[in-house]
């Protein structure tokens, strides 16, 4: 095994998820409180001293020369999973983060400015609906106020998750002194795609993230007894939701270049032996062009309705979260392809913290290759000789940044 793979084995048993299979790493939940912990414990054993600031993000600093914190470079990634999610999704990101470190250090760089490594919560959104919840508070892309307010699948809001966290509710936000510190910042990433497997290389530096957005429909009929109810009687909205997910496919198949999903369908209330009276769905929608994202949700919000009012139901949608198209800072992405002697250069169609920051200070990713192609599952996969080429390659583009 390589180092960043031993980093990696010493989590391995973290949140493993019996049920679904793969992962599972809620934000604020005991598995990935347990990760952040192992990685305050890794930057301990570094001479690093973690700090979790008031949005929940975890801070250390590598600044041997005393120099001003503000303009650092700071590189890291997040430790929350989908539900039944891959071991390399976030955690590889931390694991290159602390690899490099000690690479730099064997170097014996001598570092102009500062080096940040960071850890952001909730970047999968897969607990309260939102994705990068914690950089959208850091920069102010979301209000404290609606963040507070969002709620898990089981009914709980964020304040109060977060209170029992051991957090101050009051004090989500936007944070310009944490910002300000940060003068560039590069995330490294497993790809979540073949990419790297079509071009047989080990890694890539990212051109931009596609435009993305999450919309909660949620269909309302009538609840009633599965056994009594004959079949012209009922206003079901699970039925109605189905087609709304057909459509939802054949929008998109309509508009090439579109990727839209629905990955969660929640009835109410959820029994065998029961009509539901409403269902709600979640669609995930992405593609490169922000406008025709906007076309095909209001298409399929519109086919909704149709499908809705044919079961005698109606339909409700609601943005959750919407990002545009991202292109990194085209300077740091020509210095990092340098940095590495010309490694390819890749467009991504997953959301990461570095597309929230990239509106705000320099950004730029590096991706490392992934064989199997499949992230978000259990298949995602990472060699242990790839992961310690991604943290070499980290390494090599933070010696140039810090120079």
């Amino acid at each position: 095994m390589s180092e960043t793979s031993d980093l990696l084995a010493a989590i391995a048993g973290t949140g493993r998820d019996t049920v679904r299979g793969g992962y599972s790493r809620p934000v604020f939940g005991p598995a990935e409180r347990e990760l952040v912990e192992w990685c305050a414990g890794e930057l301990d054993r570094r001479g690093l001293q973690p700090e979790t600031d008031r949005n929940g993000i975890v801070w250390a600093w590598w600044n041997p020369n005393g120099a001003p914190l503000e303009g650092a470079v700071v590189t890291g990634s997040h430790l929350d999973s989908v539900p039944g999610g891959g071991a390399f999704d976030g955690p590889l990101g931390v694991a290159s983060a602390l690899r490099a470190l000690d690479l730099l250090r064997e170097r014996g760089v001598d570092p102009a400015r500062p080096l940040g490594l960071a850890v952001f919560p909730e970047e999968e959104g897969s607990r309260f609906g939102v994705a990068c919840l914690g950089s959208r508070l850091l920069t102010g892309a979301i209000t404290p106020e609606r963040a507070l307010a969002l709620k898990d699948p089981d009914g709980n809001t964020f304040a109060d998750v977060a209170r029992a966290a051991g957090f101050d509710p009051a004090g989500f936000g936007r944070d310009d002194e944490a910002l300000a510190r940060v003068g560039a910042f590069v995330e490294l990433h497993v790809e979540q795609g073949r990419g790297l497997v079509d071009l047989d290389a080990p890694v890539a530096v990212a051109s931009s993230i596609i435009g993305h957005g999450r919309w909660r429909f949620s269909v309302h009929g009538q609840g009633n007894h599965a056994g009594t109810t004959l079949l012209e009687d009922r206003r079901d909205p699970l039925l109605a939701a189905s087609r709304i997910v057909v459509a939802a496919r054949e929008v998109a198949a309509a508009n090439p270049g579109t990727r839209a999903t629905v990955g969660r369908l929640q009835p109410v209330p959820g029994g065998t032996n029961v009509i539901a009276s409403r269902v709600d769905l979640w669609l995930d929608v992405r593609h490169p062009e922000d406008v025709v994202t906007a076309a095909v949700v209001a298409e399929i919000s519109r086919r909704a309705a149709e499908l809705a009012a044919g079961e005698g139901c109606t339909v409700e949608v609601r943005e959750e979260s919407f990002g545009g198209t991202v292109d990194f800072d085209p300077a740091l992405a020509q210095r990092l392809t340098a940095a590495l002697g010309g490694a390819p250069v890749l467009a991504t169609g997953a959301g990461h913290d570095a597309g929230i920051l990239a509106s705000h200070v320099p950004t730029a990713m590096l991706f490392t290759r992934n064989p199997t192609g499949v992230s978000h599952s259990p298949e995602e996969s990472c060699t242990d000789d790839d992961a310690e080429l991604g943290s070499v390659a980290l390494a090599d583009v933070l010696a140039d940044l810090l120079a």
